[in-house]
């Protein structure tokens, strides 16, 4: 038998003809009952009223589900280097400026058009130079990017999108049609309406007017919402891809040792080896103590240990060479510390501080309180600021200066901690803070990142406590250096695993 109309078959248009007719017919005849008995106006106020209180449930609708997408919608990540957050701005504004109708989703080029200009948005700012900054992606890692985003946006159509589990492309399309033609059958029955009760049609006008706001206003928020969510999670894992944090492989934890870690433990003394490398079976946290000579940097670690994880009970005042070990304290992850010679030492080298400090999450600088030729010092910070700032696809580890003997501040002769130094009260607190806010000032840091010690042998002061608390504090940070670091060493890693296996697989 033939079918009418887009292969609907006649005997169920029939049947639901048949089944919706008797309804019909009980609307009209209404009609005509409230019309002889005097209540069609009646009829008309109360249905104004439900509609009023019906539109303004629909609108505290709109501002919940606002609500409830706002909480969906993807955050920058604390663990992007510096140079992310101006690619996330462009990403941010090109999400803000995006408008439902200039990409309708009836349309099946839209996702592929709209994700290569969020790409060329965050090419842009990591290659600014190059005309086509798209091209200089690889094949794999924009198939990943693509990868990546569609999983997070299917994730998220399904948790906030209702019957999106069961609603077909072809179902749209089709509802798409038939709403075509069902307006135009409605258009010829509101003008026949309006010849044959002008007041009636006009109530049902002004409600119509009102419902369809209602339903245009939540299909535009969606609509927005969809293409805002799409614009970020591609952008996201650009980012993530121009930022060193999207690896090919995940074969491996980022976080595993790295070779470099491997040779530096390697380097400790043979009695701790072995125990060092039961216990470190992930990467540790590189922990660098830098300063000029003779001011407590050996001390320091000492102080640092509840017991030396080496053989030696006492470090040597001098060291020749990056000296690792292995550092165990409460709360504090596995860590492996590193002493140095001294900045205004002969063996000092600062390539190979540069180095070291590139491979360090976070820096502890020794700076005695006592002297207030602080210049040399500045110096080797401003280089290793300077050298941070051209490392793009990392984070500088965060700086501590622990301010050493400050029991040699006048007065010289006394020494009976604590002291409170928020609101001191002798003279020996009042040296301590002014000191604290000269090395602030002299080393361009924030006076909250200068912790004041003792070191002197049986008189370990502000160690334990304030030192290893600001150490927990920025533990966080620490480990986010230490993420980026491990990175672009699982990268270097994986560039030549895979050169390999495509140079054995190709033959």
């Amino acid at each position: 038998m033939k079918t009418l109309f887009y292969g609907i078959d006649p005997f169920r248009l029939l049947g639901f003809v048949l089944f919706v007719l008797p309804f019909l017919a009980l609307l009209g005849l209404g009609m005509v009952w409230l019309w002889q008995h005097g209540y069609l106006l009646f009829w008309a106020l109360a249905m104004l009223i439900c509609t009023g209180l019906g539109y303004g449930v629909q609108q505290l609708l709109v501002r919940r589900d606002r609500r409830l997408l706002a909480e969906a919608v993807t955050e920058p990540n604390p663990e992007w280097p510096l140079s992310a957050d101006e690619a996330w701005d462009r990403v941010q504004a090109l999400a803000q400026n995006c408008k439902a109708e200039d990409w309708p989703l009836e349309k099946g080029d839209w996702i592929l058009a709209l994700g290569r200009r969020t790409l060329e948005t965050v090419a842009h700012c990591y290659h600014p130079q190059v005309d086509k900054p798209l091209y200089e992606l690889t094949v794999p890692h924009t198939l990943l990017v693509i990868e990546r985003a569609s999983r997070d946006l299917r994730r998220d159509v399904t948790e906030n999108v209702p019957f999106s589990n069961r609603l077909t492309i072809g179902d749209l399309f089709r509802v798409q049609r038939w709403k075509d033609r069902a307006e135009q059958v409605f258009d010829v029955y509101r003008a026949g309406r309006m010849i044959v009760n002008p007041i009636d049609a006009l109530l049902g006008e002004a409600w119509r007017h009102l419902r369809e706001r209602s339903y245009i206003q939540a299909r535009d928020e969606l609509h927005r919402w969809f293409l805002r969510t799409y614009i970020r999670k591609v952008g996201y894992y650009a980012i993530d891809l121009y930022s060193g944090r999207l690896v090919l492989t995940d074969d491996e934890p980022v976080t595993a040792r790295t070779e470099r870690t491997t040779a530096d433990m390697h380097q400790m003394d043979q009695a701790a080896d072995t125990a060092a490398e039961a216990r470190i079976e992930e990467e540790p946290l590189r922990i660098l103590v830098l300063g000029r000579s003779n001011a407590g940097k050996s001390s320091l670690i000492n102080a640092l240990f509840d017991k030396l994880a080496t053989v030696a009970d006492v470090l040597p005042d001098s060291t020749e060479m990056l000296k690792p070990f292995a550092l165990i304290h409460a709360g504090l992850t596995q860590a492996l510390i590193f002493d140095s010679p001294g900045c205004d030492s002969e063996n000092f080298d600062s390539k190979k501080l540069h180095d070291a400090a590139k491979d360090a999450d976070l820096i502890l600088w020794v700076s005695p309180a006592n002297r207030p030729d602080r210049q040399i010092e500045r110096d080797c910070l401003d280089a290793l600021r300077t050298f941070f700032s051209k490392q793009t696809t990392r984070r500088p580890p965060p700086l501590l200066i622990v301010a050493s003997q400050v029991d040699r501040l006048r007065p010289a002769g006394e020494w009976n901690p604590p002291y409170d130094l928020t609101h001191p009260q002798n003279t020996k607190a009042v040296n301590i803070r002014a000191a604290i806010e000269a090395i602030a000032i002299d080393l361009a840091v924030p006076t909250d990142h200068v912790i004041p010690v003792c070191l002197m042998e049986n008189h370990v002061y502000n160690v334990e406590d304030t030192l290893w608390a600001a150490i927990l504090n920025h533990q966080e940070e620490a480990q986010q250096a230490r993420l980026l670091r491990c990175l672009d060493e699982k990268k270097k890693t994986e560039n030549w695993k895979l050169l390999r296996r495509q140079m054995i697989n190709a033959g």
